[in-house]
């Protein structure tokens, strides 16, 4: 019984405890709706934050005011364009993000920068007027407080993008970078040198000299241990890249490494600007590029990261900057061979030093190129190694052109990848099998266009990880590719629309012959043969007086005459007799027999050769009976005229249009003679808009 009584208490402990922790749950539910908004969020405490800046800003610019230092005024306009500016974007991002804290990080980096610029104005603004308020502790703590600058930008490593640092240890390099600065700055308030900056007033922080060696020692010893804290900050970059494995988030921290890598460059140019100038003041204009660009990335990342190719600026950017570097470094080796002196002093020493730099690292620019694309562009440097090896085994014979799509897919790891190619007097992008290519539909979609000479002949479409600009670049190393396989094609074309053509010719001929075959035997032999069977009768009776030969002799004359009118007939089938006065004869005596109106206009001053006459001839009556026929038109308007080594036959009418050329059709058949005569039909016909027929035969002079 004690037993079960005990366990019934415990049963009943554990329910109570339930019963507490998910009360607390609720409470704790309930609170973050009501207060982890924007109200007592971290929003809200960005939006504070940017407040308390533009109000030391506006500070700062009556410190300027007061003051009237020209350099100083400029100081104060450099640090607070950049601290503002870094305000802004963290309150964007805040706005944004509100549950992420680098809008609220982002904020901080522009408090620093605009504290500090109004720190350094304060000086010169208090020896102008004494009044403003001056307090000893402030003097001591502004000793340390540049270290503040370096605690915003190592924490935005540390949290960029989630706002989580990579792993439970990283939290440990997070409290250092909150406490080591706090801890440096208390120790730099107890230097008893004096303040330049503000002479006469009295150390509020002082201790015995046994104490002060001590805090000297102890401020020294967290130097080192603060450049640890930068230099994890930068590894833990590093280390979550690696551990990562979601595309969106590694492309939000190849942005957020793309606006840090300006503190490389800004190096880079202040080694240019000590061997060129003798001063180092040119880096100024990298740490300013500095502190611009990495809020800027870091909001990009966070709302934008698929803006731009990242990985194309990457590459690029690391290329330059390598390049950079070697030319520094060959100018270096210049300049001291040549005497460091004279490499300062004389301008044409430095030109040439610089010309010999230009001259070495030329060769190298496009090995440079791949060997960083290999490492920070992997996409781009196998698309185009893959599309360098397709051309390389297409002269070699061994792979042919239309093996891109497959190429690129493959390259890229992009199933969905297509090629498509713009035939030749079409305006639809078409694959090597003849299906269309329409990315655009896609919603998710990306293409971009082959381009050759100015003439759009392709696109690459894809609807995976690549981006629009890796796209172009592929695009663009592909043209010579499409090119060649738009020429191929359009040739296949051309030799399937011979073939085509001449099997209905030699069809059309066929039933031709049989035409005539059957025209011959049914019409004029059967009179022919009427006839020499009346003149055998006559022949028989003409001595004994039974046949009425006169009669008989009159019908075989007008069989006769019908027969040679049938034979005429078929013979104008073949080629019209009225040809044999001229084209604008012949054409103006079949105008005159159509039902409607015709007007014809001739241009043609030289005579034209025979075979081009007879398709000229027919291009016009084929045209003109169809229109009668099918489109019933009121008018017709004939055109022939002859230039630049060409005879162009035009036929317009006025009808109900929507003619289609057809194989088998009046215009099918017109297209194959004229594309046997060496010329081309064009018909263009929309519905109720009337219908031009027009050949266009070659006619040299």
């Amino acid at each position: 019984m004690h037993g079960h009584s005990v366990r019934v208490a415990a049963a009943d402990r554990i329910r109570a405890s339930s019963r507490k922790i998910s009360v607390l749950a609720r409470i704790r539910a309930a609170a973050g709706r009501r207060y982890g908004g924007a109200m007592y969020g971290k929003r809200l405490i960005a939006y504070l934050a940017g407040a308390a800046v533009l109000a030391l800003a506006g500070f700062g610019i009556y410190l300027a005011a007061i003051a009237r230092d020209g350099s100083a005024t400029v100081e104060l306009a450099v640090g607070e364009v950049l601290g503002l500016s870094s305000v802004l974007l963290g309150l964007t991002v805040a706005t944004r993000r509100p549950r992420n804290v680098v809008g609220l990080l982002l904020v901080c980096t522009g408090a620093a920068f605009v504290g500090v610029a109004v720190s350094d104005l304060y000086p010169a603004a208090l020896a102008v007027d004494p009044r403003l308020p001056l307090a000893a502790v402030y003097v001591d703590l502004a000793r340390g407080a540049w270290m503040l600058l370096y605690v915003p930008p190592a924490l935005l490593f540390l949290l960029v993008p989630e706002g989580r640092v990579p792993g439970p240890r990283w939290r440990w390099v997070v409290a250092g970078l909150l406490v080591v600065p706090v801890l440096f700055i208390l120790a730099a308030a107890f230097d008893p040198t004096p303040e330049p900056r503000y002479p006469g007033v009295p150390k509020a922080f002082r201790a015995s000299p046994e104490v002060q060696g001590a805090i000297e020692t102890f401020a020294f010893a967290l130097l080192p241990i603060f450049l640890g804290l930068l230099v994890a900050s930068l590894a833990s970059i590093i280390v979550r890249y690696r551990r990562t494995g979601g595309a969106v988030e590694r492309a939000q921290l190849k942005w957020f490494v793309l606006g840090a890598s300006f503190l490389p460059i800004t190096l880079l140019l202040c080694w240019a600007g000590y061997l060129v100038f003798g001063r180092p003041e040119l880096g100024l204009a990298g740490l300013i590029a500095t502190y611009l660009a990495i809020p800027a990335s870091t909001t990009i990342a966070l709302l934008k990261h698929d803006l731009y190719d990242v990985d194309r600026a990457l590459s690029a950017t690391a290329t330059y900057a390598l390049a950079t570097a070697m030319l520094l470094a060959f100018y270096t080796a210049a300049s001291f061979v040549v005497g460091l002196g004279a490499g300062r002093g004389s301008p044409v020493a430095a030109a040439a030093a610089t010309a010999v730099c230009a001259a070495a690292l030329a060769p190298m620019r496009n090995r440079l190129q791949r060997f960083v694309d290999h490492r920070l562009y992997p996409a781009r440097e196998a698309a185009i190694a893959a599309i360098e090896e397709l051309r390389q085994r297409t002269d070699a014979g061994s792979a042919r052109p239309e093996q891109l799509e497959s190429v690129l897919r493959t390259a890229l790891r992009d199933p969905s990848l297509r090629v498509g190619y713009r035939l030749p007097g079409s305006a639809a992008m078409l694959d090597t099998a003849g299906r269309p290519v329409e990315p655009d539909r896609a919603p998710s979609g990306r293409s971009a266009a082959v381009r050759l000479g100015g003439n759009e002949i392709g696109v690459v479409a894809a609807s995976g990880g690549a981006s629009r600009e890796l796209l172009r670049e592929v695009a663009s190393a592909s043209s010579l590719l499409v090119e060649v396989v738009r020429l191929r094609a359009e040739l296949a074309s051309a030799l399937g629309a011979v073939e085509a053509s001449r099997a209905r010719l030699l069809t059309a001929g066929y039933e031709e012959r049989r035409r005539l075959e059957r025209d011959l035997h049914d019409g004029a032999q059967q009179r022919l043969v009427a006839l020499g069977m009346r003149l055998r009768l006559a022949q028989r009776h003409l001595d004994d007086g039974t046949v009425d030969v006169d009669r008989l002799l009159d019908q075989s004359v007008a069989e006769l005459g019908d027969a040679v009118a049938q034979l005429r007939q078929i013979a104008h089938g073949l080629r019209p007799s009225s040809l044999d006065d001229g084209l604008d004869r012949a054409l103006g005596a079949m105008v005159s027999q159509m039902p409607i109106p015709v007007t014809l206009e001739l241009r043609t001053a030289d005579p034209i050769p025979d075979d081009l006459a007879t398709t000229a001839y027919y291009v016009v009556t084929e045209a003109a009976t169809n229109a009668v026929k099918h489109a019933q038109p009121t008018t017709i308007g004939v055109t022939v005229c002859r230039d630049a080594g060409r005879l162009t036959v035009r036929v317009r009418d006025d009808g109900s249009g929507g003619a289609v050329v057809r194989p088998g059709s009046g215009l099918g058949g017109l297209a194959d003679r004229v594309a046997a005569a060496g010329g081309r039909l064009r018909v263009v016909s929309p519905v109720a808009g009337g219908t031009t027929v027009e050949a266009v035969l070659p006619c040299e002079s």
